[in-house]
């Protein structure tokens, strides 16, 4: 799949080691999927932190380190690929990503990998490497 110009420009900012991941992915997964949000503002996240979809002001969002993407699928048979935010999506989409950066040789993080607060949509380039 290509991204979509949207996708591109949702993309802008975001760090270009990420981005590489990214758009590897989109290249070689057979599960298509969009970019919700790359490089975030301090007051946007102040905004998500107040409505309870982050738990951080230190989100990697801020600094172009992390981005959210969400697996497409026709959810409800109408041909239509609809975003999804079923976890089993989630885990397929997550196989590509990961194959994606190791094939980039690129350390990634995924939360959906996290022990609290998991969050499906979000990768990070990992602190260890890209403090």
């Amino acid at each position: 799949m290509n991204l979509s110009p949207r996708d591109l420009q949702r993309l802008q900012g975001v760090h270009a080691d990420l981005v590489r991941v990214v758009q590897r992915a989109a290249q070689d997964s057979p599960m298509p999927f969009v970019v919700l949000e790359g490089l975030r503002t301090r007051e946007r996240q102040a905004q998500l932190l107040r409505q309870g979809a982050t738990k951080t002001m230190n989100s990697r969002h801020i600094t172009g380190h992390a981005v959210d993407l969400a697996p497409l699928n026709d959810l409800d048979g109408d041909g239509d690929l609809d975003i999804s935010w079923r976890w089993p999506h989630y885990f397929e989409l997550a196989k590509h990503i990961k194959a994606a950066a190791m094939l980039e040789g690129i350390e990634i993080e995924w939360g959906g990998d996290w022990r609290e607060f998991k969050d499906g949509p979000h990768w990070q380039l990992t602190r260890r490497s890209y403090p």
